[in-house]
């Protein structure tokens, strides 16, 4: 009685360990979900980092030098030099 009694304990054990590993917490589909998201998330800091270090370099064009100054108010308010003058060709 005693010699069929330990392999159906192990078998319970084993077949626990088993629902465990694909269904409970830590288990292999959360794992894989888990690191999904964690690959999307360092892609995101990645394009925060690039966003970041472009408008850093940004500043400090605007601070060092008026050549970016002078861009943008040409660019986004039209501005002209007191010797210029401007033209707009439109199609």
């Amino acid at each position: 009685m005693r010699s069929r009694i330990v392999p159906i304990v192990l078998a319970l054990l084993l077949l626990i360990l088993q629902w465990q590993l694909w269904t409970g917490r830590g288990s292999v589909p959360e794992v894989t979900e888990l690191e999904n998201k964690l690959s999307a998330q360092k892609e995101g800091n990645a394009r925060a980092a690039l966003a970041n270090d472009r408008l850093a370099s940004e500043v400090n064009d605007l601070k060092e030098g008026l050549e970016m100054v002078e861009e943008r108010a040409r660019q986004e308010l039209g501005m002209v030099k007191p010797d210029e003058v401007f033209v707009q060709i439109t199609r």
